[in-house]
């Protein structure tokens, strides 16, 4: 998570990973374990047809946190 903190090259939000992974521009995703069920396995199948690492986050609001967000995220990935 740290290196998704740090990296000014990343995709906030479920709409913006998921056209990163079909552009081929994710190098690995960060999901929410808390969010609903089918935006999550919508985004991890996204991830494994393209075969990019998946790291499960605990809360969206950590992650929105992480992503400088004062609100809660489903999913954010670190892109090329």
């Amino acid at each position: 998570m740290e290196e998704l903190k740090l990296s000014a090259n990343k995709a906030v939000g479920t709409k913006a990973v998921l056209r990163a992974l079909k552009a081929g521009d994710a190098v690995r995703v960060y999901v929410a374990s808390d969010i609903d069920t089918f935006l999550y396995q919508k985004v991890t199948r996204a991830c494994e047809e393209v075969r990019v690492p998946v790291k499960r986050v605990e809360s969206s609001k950590e992650l929105g946190r992480v992503c400088s967000l004062t609100i809660g995220c489903a999913a954010a990935a670190l892109l090329k």
